[in-house]
């Protein structure tokens, strides 16, 4: 609940909503800068799962990272870091064999691994199980101060800066309801353990990007009897434009470039680099899929089918099925599949932060779009009145580029925003106490 005014009442400089891989790199920046000679700088941050996790329901075993180990939590911002990923294959003992494997892209299972790791040293900033419901801005005049961050147990946090970490959400076409057999692949390995139950003998995948190749390969694997459709626009898979030149895109550097260029500029730069990271496949993946295609067309058995130029046109629930229509997009044949389940390999989007923000939300600035107006610092550009910044930890595409989700800038984008927090909080610090004064 909201302090009542002349109440005292704890501070923090930060307080961040989410607690994903990118707060969790706020988090250990932090603690490094509070190391230091400098001023401290008081943080805690908020997570509404149980425990630390990452996309669990895509932690295939075999799958690998997409971006090299040293685009971790901290090496492009602090090469010297205790908080590195390799320093976590020395601590568990596997630097040597991890090295002797010559590979700069680990398994996704042991990025993750790290990231716990890396996360049970800060846990001492972190509140989990903890989800916010609400902020509410606190009054100095007609000013507002401070911002009070309400979660569902009822407690409050009051804080200068807010870092929202809320993270992307999983996109299910429009008119798609998710349900027992329709579902979207962020949830792959979960329901996987209930199928293993069952017998299935169709599955529909839809999709053409890293996602639902993994699914199609997964699914393939797990039920030797069961057939497996992907359907997708294009003519193929797409290999990811993982070339040298092309990455430079996601160079610290170029998230300036991109900020300072008009739209046009910047919407062609993303539809020239869209398939270093939107619906591409690793290469070594689109082989095993081609190689699995050929193998069952020389056996006679078309266990996995491929519906390229395809849609779904109409995907119901019989209540003990699921029938998938899918329509060319040369011809209009159109084919009905009755499947167990069909799974949307359609992409995430970033949650909306504004509806957290309540009423302080008409106080942030849009574009002619209706899309957020954010500072080369990731700060929400916000009216004068609100003397705390908000800070976007993703949701920044459209400003900052194609890293704004990604895990390749993390590192130095958290560095940046910390900056602009300790060098805002030096040029207000007369008027800021160690307490609240008022709230309305």
């Amino acid at each position: 609940m909201t302090a009542e005014a002349g109440e005292q009442v704890p501070i923090y400089d930060v307080v961040g909503v989410g607690f994903g891989p990118s707060n969790l790199a706020l988090a250990i920046a932090l603690a490094e800068h509070n190391a230091g000679q400098g001023e401290p700088v008081t943080a805690h941050f908020l997570e509404r799962q149980p425990r630390f996790g990452w996309h669990r329901g895509m932690l295939i075993d075999t799958a690998t990272m997409q971006v090299s180990f040293l685009k971790d939590l901290v090496t492009m911002r602090n090469p010297t870091s205790e908080f590195s990923f390799l320093n976590y294959l020395h601590s568990a003992g596997r630097l040597v064999d991890f090295i002797n494997h010559k590979n700069l892209f680990p398994l996704r299972v042991e990025f993750h691994d790290y990231f716990e790791w890396a996360a049970a040293k800060v846990d001492d900033v972190v509140s989990y199980g903890t989800e916010v419901v609400s902020v509410k801005p606190v009054y100095d005049g007609d000013e507002v101060e401070f911002f009070d961050v309400q979660t569902s147990d009822g407690s409050s946090l009051r804080a200068r800066n807010l870092v929202m970490g809320t993270g992307l959400r999983p996109q299910l076409p429009e008119g798609v309801t998710a349900g027992e057999r329709i579902w979207h692949n962020s949830e792959l390995l979960f329901r996987v353990e209930r199928l293993r139950e069952t017998e299935p003998k169709r599955f529909v995948v839809v999709g053409a990007g890293q996602s639902a190749a993994e699914v199609a390969a997964l699914l393939h694997d797990e039920f030797p009897h069961a057939q497996v459709c992907a359907v997708f626009a294009r003519y193929g898979y797409s290999p990811a434009d993982d070339s040298s030149f092309a990455n430079r895109i996601f160079d610290p550097e170029a998230v300036d470039q991109f900020y300072g260029a008009g739209e046009p500029v910047k919407d062609r730069l993303m539809r020239y680099h869209g398939a270093t990271n939107y619906s591409a496949v690793d290469v070594e993946l689109i082989d095993e899929l081609y190689r699995r295609v050929y193998r069952e067309k020389v056996l006679g058995v078309e266990r996995l089918r491929l519906f390229n130029v395809s849609r779904p046109v109409e995907v119901d629930d019989t209540g003990t099925a699921v029938s998938a229509t899918v329509e060319s997009l040369t011809t209009g044949e159109r084919t009905v599949l009755e499947a167990d389940a069909v799974v949307y390999a359609t992409g995430y989007r970033p949650a909306d932060p504004t509806p957290l923000l309540g009423e302080l939300g008409a106080s942030c600035g849009r574009d002619d779009e209706g899309r957020l107006r954010v500072e080369r610092d990731y700060r929400i550009t916000t009216e004068p009145v609100l003397r705390g910044g908000i800070y976007l930890q993703g949701g920044t595409e459209h400003t900052h580029g194609i890293t704004s989700s990604l895990l390749s800038n993390t590192a130095v984008r958290v560095g940046e925003i910390l900056q602009s927090i300790v060098d805002r909080r030096a040029a207000s610090l007369p008027r800021q106490g160690a307490y609240a004064v008022s709230a309305r």
